[in-house]
C-alpha cells in the first residue's frame, strides 16, 4: 500500500463516521501532517488512518488556538503591569517599512507612507492611555519611535497578522489606488511590552 492520498481519503468519507472526520481544506501545517501520516503510522488500516489523521489535526488546531490565546493574554498582562508600575518605561511607537520600496521609490514617498501609518495608528487609538501619554504636551518634544524594515509585501502582511495574533494594535497602511500594503505602525506602547515582538527585525538604515 502506498501513501494515502487526498482523493483516496475523500472516497473513504462514506465508510467513516462523520464525527471522526475534519474538513480537508486545511492549512499548510495540516497538509504536511496529512502527507506524513502514512510514513509515521505504516501499520494502520485505511479507516484507522483517516481517524488518526482527524485526531492529529484536531490536536494541532487546539494547540495553535491555545498558543494564540496565550500570546494575547501575555501582551495584556504586560500592558497592565506597565500601566501600574512603570511611568519611567518609555512609551514608543514602532514603524515598519518595506526595504524593496526604500530601494526603488523616492525617499520622500517612503517617508510619506510611514507618516500615514503613524498618524493613522495614533488617531485610531486617540483615547488610549498610552497614546494620550505619548501625545501629552509634556511629551510632544520628546517622542520616541523605532523604525524597522522588512523585505517586501509578503513580509509586511505576515507581520501584521503576527501582531494581530499577539493582540498588538497597529495600522497596516494600504496605499490607494494601488491597494498595496506599504508599511505599518503600532499605536504607542511601553517599550517593554512590544520590543520582544520586533526583536528579530532590522533597524531601517
Amino acid at each position: 500500500m502506498g501513501i494515502l492520498t487526498l482523493p483516496t481519503l475523500v472516497r473513504l468519507r462514506a465508510s467513516v463516521p462523520a464525527a471522526t472526520l475534519v474538513p480537508f481544506h486545511s492549512t499548510e501545517r495540516e497538509k504536511l501532517i496529512r502527507k506524513s501520516l502514512y510514513l509515521r503510522k505504516p501499520g494502520l488500516q485505511t479507516t484507522q488512518l483517516v481517524r488518526y489523521y482527524s485526531s492529529s489535526i484536531t490536536t494541532t488546531r487546539r494547540r495553535m488556538s491555545a498558543d494564540a490565546t496565550a500570546d494575547s493574554s501575555d501582551v495584556g498582562e504586560r500592558v497592565e503591569a506597565a500601566e501600574v508600575a512603570a511611568p519611567e518605561d518609555v512609551v514608543v511607537q514602532y514603524v515598519v517599512l518595506r526595504r524593496d520600496l526604500i530601494d526603488t521609490w523616492p525617499l520622500g514617498s517612503v517617508v510619506t507612507q510611514g507618516c500615514h501609518a503613524s498618524v493613522a495608528a495614533i488617531w485610531e487609538h486617540k483615547d488610549d492611555a498610552f497614546t494620550l501619554r505619548y501625545c501629552s504636551p509634556s511629551a510632544l518634544d520628546s517622542m520616541h519611535k523605532v523604525t524597522l524594515e522588512v523585505k517586501g509585501e509578503t513580509q509586511i502582511v505576515n507581520l501584521s497578522e503576527k501582531l494581530k495574533s499577539a493582540g498588538i494594535l497597529h495600522k497596516l497602511w494600504i496605499e490607494q489606488p494601488e491597494n498595496s500594503p506599504t508599511c505599518l505602525a503600532t499605536k504607542p506602547y511601553p517599550k517593554s511590552v512590544v520590543s520582544p515582538i520586533f526583536r528579530k527585525l532590522k533597524l531601517c538604515k
